[in-house]
């Protein structure tokens, strides 16, 4: 594989526009908006400033990185002689099931397509396609060009060569790919949610403050951030669509979303994206305060 189409300018797909260029691929990233093409393309450009910075890639790494992105407002063109097109669009069923339709017609038909959904079913996704047995979850973990994990998930018809593939490529972008099969949430998110839904109820009960919970879980536990905080990177309205997948997907009333997390959604506050969820973002530091709607 040398040609890689991503679909979608947003904070992953730009990510992982990021680490295939950077890994020696070309790589037309895709988006309606032009608009979102640009500031995709100042973000990849500033994230690679910043290894520089840190002397982790050369100038020369990053100016080479840059050219072998294309930017792309017509899908057509942009996934014209693709070997690898990996959507990275909202996470939305009707969405991802629209966008796999015009993939599957437009895409040539030895083209992989992978998704990087965080939840949704592969095999659904595939469903919609001629080719199921080219059709796998690429989950990768933001920030992209930070975390190493990326997610492989085999649909139902998912064959083992298209597999093997995968699971090949992404060790090639220096990552460290986990093969996980096609249930609600996979691995990371029937795991993770679960956690973050707790917190919040946990919250919502008045057991203990934002600071408080999320402090239990960093020296506690060991995580890097707690789930609250960890949510707000995430956005609320994410692990909101998530913990409904689960729900539906199970049928099991232990996934059901806490009745706080639906009305911040509703109001709103997204976290991080929208300025405000559990903390307020829209101070310009990077001092954690949290948001006056939770504060003693």
């Amino acid at each position: 594989m040398k040609n890689i189409a991503v679909i979608g300018a947003g904070t992953m797909g730009n990510g992982i526009a990021h680490v295939f260029a950077q890994s020696g691929y070309n790589v037309n990233l895709i988006d309606l908006s032009q608009d979102a093409l640009e500031k995709a393309f100042v973000t990849i450009t500033k994230n690679l400033d910043r290894q520089l910075a840190k002397e982790k890639i050369t100038a020369e790494n990053k100016e080479d990185t840059l050219a072998r992105i294309t930017l792309h407002t017509n899908m057509a063109a942009g996934i014209e002689g693709a070997d690898l097109v990996v959507e990275a669009a909202t996470e939305n069923t009707s969405l991802k099931l629209k966008i796999f339709k015009q993939l599957d017609e437009l895409a040539d038909s030895d083209t992989i397509l992978a998704t990087n959904t965080s939840s949704i079913s592969i095999t659904q996704i595939a469903a919609v396609t001629n080719r199921p047995d080219k059709v796998i979850g690429m989950h990768f973990m933001n920030p992209v060009p930070v975390m190493k994990l990326v997610e492989i998930i085999r649909g139902y018809s998912t064959s083992d060569e298209v597999t093997a593939s995968i699971m090949s490529l992404s060790k090639s972008l220096k990552k460290s790919p986990v093969e996980v099969n096609d249930y609600p949430g996979f691995i990371a998110n029937r795991i993770l949610m679960p956690m973050i839904n707790e917190a919040i109820c946990s919250l919502h009960e008045g057991v203990a403050g934002v600071e408080e919970i999320d402090t239990v879980m960093k020296l506690g536990m060991a995580h890097p951030m707690g789930p609250l905080q960890l949510a707000d990177f995430i956005g609320l309205d994410v692990c909101l669509a998530i913990l409904e997948v689960l729900q539906d997907g199970f049928g099991n009333p232990k996934y059901a979303p806490c009745p706080l997390l639906v009305n911040m959604v509703t109001a709103g506050k997204k976290g991080v994206k929208s300025g405000e969820g559990f903390y307020n973002w829209s101070h310009g530091t990077k001092e954690l305060i949290v948001s006056d709607k939770f504060k003693k």
